[in-house]
């Protein structure tokens, strides 16, 4: 395995941060483009939404690498756990996705406990909301759901679609990722395998009274199809 302090490793990294700047400043222009369309742009408008999904896939996967490559789930990853509004985070999940989604005319749904307040890191569990939402509008017809509840003493963050559901080999790398077996996860031919394995390692940093964090993928749920399912102690 690479050095991550070698020069080589050094200078891949940065060049990863480098691209997901560039990509972070075309998203941001593409949704003041799309916020401001008019009857001029509108027969781009399909092409530029599309390029914006695409756009976040890449800005996604950039930042999960980046996360990986600075040992997320290791005593020297920066780790800020404090006592948040869950609805705030369903805000930000909000304000991040709101141009994508109108763009695709996808209809979010929320079902958030204003008044629930729990322990997480703010910005690691914001970008894996963002992600699953961002994979959800591959799979969904036209509606996403996200909830978060407390449930048995967890909380349980859902994000659901009305599509037809995850394929086969995904909940199989779900299954892989969830039970810490790199079998079925090929980083390679599986898109989604690089964003389960971040989403596992953030939740299991996620620990209270010997209980960490887990994610899984199943079929069903409120919309009939994909859902996605974080839970924290």
């Amino acid at each position: 395995m690479e050095d991550p302090h070698s020069p080589l490793s050094m200078f891949l990294a940065s060049t990863a941060h480098d691209m997901k700047n560039s990509i972070s400043v075309l998203s941001g222009t593409l949704e003041r483009l799309l916020d401001d369309a008019s009857p001029e742009t509108e027969k781009a408008y399909p092409q530029m939404a599309q390029m914006l999904y695409q756009t976040r896939r890449l800005n996604d996967n950039l930042m999960q690498l980046l996360a990986l490559y600075k040992h997320v789930g290791t005593p020297e990853y920066p780790f800020d756990v404090q006592p948040l509004e869950v609805g705030q985070l369903a805000e930000q999940v909000v304000a991040l996705e709101r141009v994508l989604l109108e763009s695709r005319g996808i209809a979010l749904e929320l079902d958030v406990d204003p008044e629930l307040v729990w322990h997480f890191d703010e910005d690691l569990i914001v970008g894996v909301v963002s992600h699953a939402v961002n994979n959800a509008v591959h799979y969904t017809r036209d509606r996403i759901f996200l909830s978060a509840r407390e449930r048995d003493g967890w909380l349980e963050i859902r994000v659901e679609d009305n599509g037809a559901g995850f394929p086969a080999t995904l909940l199989e790398a779900g299954s892989a990722a969830m039970n810490g077996m790199a079998a079925g996860v090929n980083f390679l031919t599986n898109s989604a395998g690089l964003g389960l394995h971040f989403s596992r390692e953030v939740a299991r940093m996620h620990r209270h009274r010997e209980r960490s964090g887990a994610v899984r993928l199943e079929n069903g749920g409120r919309l009939g199809g994909g859902c996605f399912i974080l839970t924290l102690p």
